[in-house]
């Protein structure tokens, strides 16, 4: 999010409110190509929120995040894809013990769309503020990245959400990360990011578990569960929140299973697999299609479907 002290239009006193008030535990302050707003935070945070620094890379080929910056400290944004930069740059935020993140992969802004591929990085923006096109092209590019993943068995890129609020008019917390962590502070929230503990809410208003069984052992969102091929395998999905949504589990082989929720927005699947069939499992939640999301979004239907309400990140399904 972005303060008075970069391009946004919000005091960090607002910010910090508006975190509160949307029941957000964290955020991070990503103001870009700016540490000045690193040392007004600290008597704005508390016991119940968290407050980490770091900024908003805002290069010639696009926008991405360096989070968990030491306080004081900035990321060089003078450089284009081809003028092979990047990579020391990542190099520093991973020697600050932060996250690089790719951020609103295409958006149609001048110089703001990813032109820098993914190696590196430690997660990418794949949902950005209000629902829309560029975020269903994100999503897909993401998706595809992990059937890749599962072929070749290499190291996987986790999803993230922000709202990327700059404006009043930008809902706080749409979308935010729910994140399982150890404890409330930067290193342990920082480390679950990396590891795609994580899922994506429009707001606090949307719950949701997910997790995958086999015999006697169990994985949750981010974790990998090791089955004979044949071995019987049980995902369970539980929403809530999302009135007359769509539930969609996917693989990589794209959806494999899909259904309705109710009027009062909550509901419990259960559907059965092998790791044979799938590598992983993830879940989307989707509004009906003319429904609106939070924030006022009026994005149509793609294949079907309303504006994203949930995302999640895989649960790997790997054969002994």
């Amino acid at each position: 999010m972005h303060t008075v002290y970069s391009d946004g239009k919000r005091q960090p006193s607002e910010v910090a409110a508006g975190a509160r008030a949307a029941g957000l535990d964290f955020i991070v302050s990503t103001d870009h190509n700016t540490s000045a707003s690193h040392g007004v935070w600290g008597p704005l945070a508390g016991d119940d929120l968290l407050i980490v620094t770091g900024e908003e890379v805002t290069t010639r080929n696009g926008h991405w995040l360096a989070l968990g910056l030491t306080p004081g400290r900035t990321i060089d944004w003078r450089y284009r894809s081809r003028d092979d930069r990047i990579d020391d740059a990542i190099r520093a935020v991973h020697a600050q013990r932060g996250l690089a993140v790719s951020a609103h992969l295409y958006c149609p802004w001048i110089g703001a769309e990813w032109k820098f591929g993914f190696d590196g990085l430690d997660a990418t923006e794949v949902w950005t503020g209000p629902w829309g096109w560029d975020d269903e092209a994100a999503v897909s590019t993401w998706a595809n990245r992990l059937a890749v993943a599962a072929r070749h068995g290499g190291d996987w890129l986790p999803a993230m959400g922000n709202s990327d609020a700059h404006s009043p008019g930008d809902v706080i917390g749409l979308p935010h990360n729910v994140v399982r962590a150890d404890r409330l502070d930067r290193d342990a929230v920082l480390a679950a990011i990396k590891a795609g503990r994580s899922w994506i809410a429009e707001s606090s208003a949307v719950k949701l578990t997910l997790n995958a069984t086999a015999g006697r052992r169990t994985a949750e969102i981010g974790e990998r569960l090791r089955a004979h091929p044949t071995d019987p395998i049980t995902v369970t999905l539980s929403v809530a929140g999302v009135p007359n949504g769509t539930v969609r589990l996917l693989t990589d082989q794209g959806q494999m299973f899909q259904t309705g929720l109710p009027g009062d927005g909550s509901g419990s699947i259960t559907w059965r697999t092998t790791s044979q069939a799938a590598a992983f499992v993830r879940a989307e939640v989707r509004h009906p299609v003319s429904g609106g999301g939070a924030g006022g979004t009026t994005m149509g239907p793609v294949a079907g479907f309303g504006p994203m309400a949930a995302l999640t990140n895989p649960i790997w399904i790997n054969r002994l």
